[in-house]
């Protein structure tokens, strides 16, 4: 969440997203009514002036009412992270709740991942997709603290390949078939076995893509994993 960072789209989106999450809990989590009142105000104008900025011409004022937009967002952010998440401490699974890495109390090295990882996929039900995480067959084990969790690159693509416009809108649809998990324009984190990904029902018949990394508990990643992909159903 750095003040000068240039127009990321997805980095965005991830921002707001974990901002709604933040709402949702912080009251549970001690933090104070008026704090989450202005948060949910600051997360609602971003919302708002990135829409905008996605939505029509992107003006030099629209970029920049954008820019303030998500930086007040940030400072907010910052605050309450450092007010009311980091003292008193929160327990690490509040912590991998709130979509923040949670503290490495490790006095001894741990080192980057070597193991390679991927997920089969099974289809529970319309729009979803679970992916069962595992490691690669026949690659290198790691000690255990280096593969604490797996990052889960995805995009989708639409029959065809996506039109500029969506390739640079919010959901920055795929223009075609990506070949490395560095294409793939968003990521979540989980040291669940399975995950489950719930698309929107107009991506029903559209191509997920995903490809997979394990971290340690620093966030340092290991080696890509093999691409793979499944119709969302």
């Amino acid at each position: 969440m750095s003040n000068s960072e240039h127009w990321l789209p997805g980095k965005r989106v991830n921002q707001l997203a974990m901002a709604k999450n933040w709402g949702t809990r912080a009251a549970a989590l001690n933090v104070p009514a008026s704090e989450v009142t202005e948060l949910a105000t600051l997360t609602t104008a971003a919302d708002t002036a990135l829409e905008e900025a996605q939505s029509g011409e992107r003006t030099p004022v629209v970029t920049a009412n954008c820019k303030a937009a998500f930086d007040a967002l940030t400072a907010k952010m910052r605050f309450i992270k450092s007010h009311y998440f980091l003292s008193p401490p929160l327990t690490d699974a509040d912590l991998i709740s709130l979509e923040l890495k949670p503290r490495d109390t490790t006095h001894s090295p741990v080192p980057a991942p070597t193991t390679q990882a991927e997920a089969d996929i099974s289809r529970p039900g319309v729009h979803l997709l679970e992916l069962h995480l595992r490691p690669v067959s026949g690659s290198p084990p790691d000690p255990h603290r280096s593969d604490y969790g797996y990052r889960i690159y995805y995009g989708v693509m639409p029959p065809g390949g996506a039109t500029a416009e969506a390739e640079e809108g919010v959901k920055r649809e795929l223009r075609q078939v990506p070949t490395s998990g560095e294409q793939l324009p968003f990521s979540r984190f989980t040291r669940r076995k399975k995950e489950l990904f719930d698309f929107a029902a107009e991506d029903s018949g559209k191509i997920a893509y995903f490809c997979i990394r394990y971290e340690n508990a620093k966030g340092e990643p290991g080696p890509w994993g093999p691409m793979f992909s499944a119709v969302i159903p």
